[in-house]
């Protein structure tokens, strides 16, 4: 009887040795099939291996281009923080302005300062808008030279761009008055 369990056996693992071969000659891979079902990660390891060969997927760069231009459009329509410190500007204006002060002088400090102030905080975010689209569209140069960058990634980093710079110039035209300037005091 034994010698029976020992032929199946014989037989069981010469055919398990031919079935790997064979799965070894369709794939064109001297890997053996066995160890390969036996581990579980025999495609996902390889395709693991070719996404790390390719290099970095761009998400990064994709983020800093949607913060670009999320910051453009907050520097065209206000933030929380230039509210405050406008808030914060009418106050001490209001404080260091006596009622006996001119109209005009009254306006400069109470609502011009106020505005400034605005329009500088406008300003920077237009600025550090600028700065991160510039540096989205610079990256792919110095990071991986031989990757594209992908189409979509460029073209809301321009976009980024293109609000960074109405936002800027808006910010610096309603800093120097030449937009929406202070009434003249009659």
């Amino acid at each position: 009887m034994e010698t029976t369990t020992d032929q199946t056996a014989a037989e069981d693992a010469r055919t398990e040795g031919a079935a790997t071969e064979e799965a070894a000659t369709e794939d064109g891979t001297t890997e053996d099939a066995a160890t390969e079902d036996a581990s579980g990660a025999g495609a996902d390891a390889d395709a693991e291996t070719d996404a790390e060969a390719d290099g970095p997927s761009g998400v990064g760069q994709g983020a800093g281009a949607v913060v670009s231009v999320a910051l453009g459009i907050v520097s065209l329509t206000g933030n929380w923080t230039g509210t405050v410190a406008a808030a914060r500007e009418t106050l001490v204006g209001q404080l260091k302005t006596s009622s006996t002060a001119s109209v005009s002088q009254q306006i400069k400090e109470v609502y011009g300062d106020a505005w400034h102030t605005t329009a500088l905080w406008a300003g920077l975010f237009a600025l550090v808008a600028l700065v991160t689209a510039a540096v989205v569209l610079v990256r792919p140069a110095f990071g991986a030279p031989g990757r594209p960058q992908a189409p979509w990634i460029k073209s809301v980093a321009w976009a980024g761009v293109a609000l960074g710079v109405i936002g800027l110039l808006l910010a610096v035209l309603k800093y120097s008055d030449a937009l929406l300037g202070l009434p003249p005091a009659s």
